[in-house]
């Protein structure tokens, strides 16, 4: 865990509610994908932890929601104002899991993390396939960075505003593809029933409110088959045959 300070040098709406940030420093330190950061916002106590959707030399990406009063002063940064970040933070996914194939199935923001997952799978030469669930059609994310990345990309909307309607597994079952091993985010309910529909081993990348971001308060523990671990330190990533639902 690094603390660091980082230059907003975007802030844009990407989808209903859901907004894109970029944030360059001289030294981001290094991170992997299931990692998150955590952010500290003027006026609040609590930081704001978000997964990393991508990074580079001198700069990282995010996408967060507005869900309360501290992303919603965080969607009003301006490009050129600074923010204090823990970076570091988490157990990340394990791309060497994968033998020849991924499948990557990604609920609503789920879509974040996963994308610096898939770079880092292509970049090892492997076939990454991936499903996106989303509610409505204004809140798809990431979409195009997907398919211009990916070896095939399905799309699943509960309206059927945009591709299979129904469920992410329902669009998994259109797809029908070819895997030795998954990787999953997303809500927990969506996540429990992918694991529960997909044959193999698998990770899921656990979603809960944080206090401290780093292990110490035990505010997000969860139950697994080796004891309470908790989802900030010993995760958020977690091996599908690990995690009690």
């Amino acid at each position: 865990m690094e603390k660091r300070l980082f230059t907003v040098t975007a802030n844009t709406l990407a989808a209903r509610d859901t907004y894109r940030m970029r944030l360059e420093a001289v030294e981001p330190g290094f991170v992997f994908s299931g990692e998150f950061v955590d952010i500290a916002i003027d006026g609040f106590y609590l930081r704001r932890p978000i997964s990393v959707c991508d990074c580079g030399p001198g700069w990282i990406e995010l996408y967060y929601k507005v869900v309360g009063e501290g992303t919603k002063v965080l969607s009003v940064a301006k490009p050129g104002s600074t923010l204090e970040l823990l970076t570091g933070l988490g157990h990340g996914f394990d791309p060497s899991a994968t033998g020849r194939a991924a499948l990557l199935a990604a609920g609503g923001l789920g879509a974040a993390p996963l994308y610096l997952l898939a770079r880092e799978l292509k970049a090892q030469g492997k076939k990454v396939s991936v499903v996106l669930g989303f509610n409505k059609a204004d809140e798809i994310v990431l979409l195009d960075e997907f398919r211009a990345l990916c070896d095939e990309v399905e799309v699943a909307t509960m309206d059927g505003s945009v591709g299979v309607k129904g469920f992410v597994t329902d669009a998994i079952a259109k797809m029908d593809p070819e895997y030795d091993y998954f990787y999953t985010c997303g809500p927990m309910v969506m996540m429990k029933a992918v694991c529960g529909v997909l044959k193999g081993g698998g990770e899921a990348s656990l979603e809960e409110r944080m206090g401290c971001g780093a292990g110490f308060c035990y505010g997000c523990s969860c139950k697994t088959l080796v004891g309470t671990r908790r989802i900030c330190k010993d995760g958020p990533v977690f091996k599908k045959e690990d995690i009690i639902w």
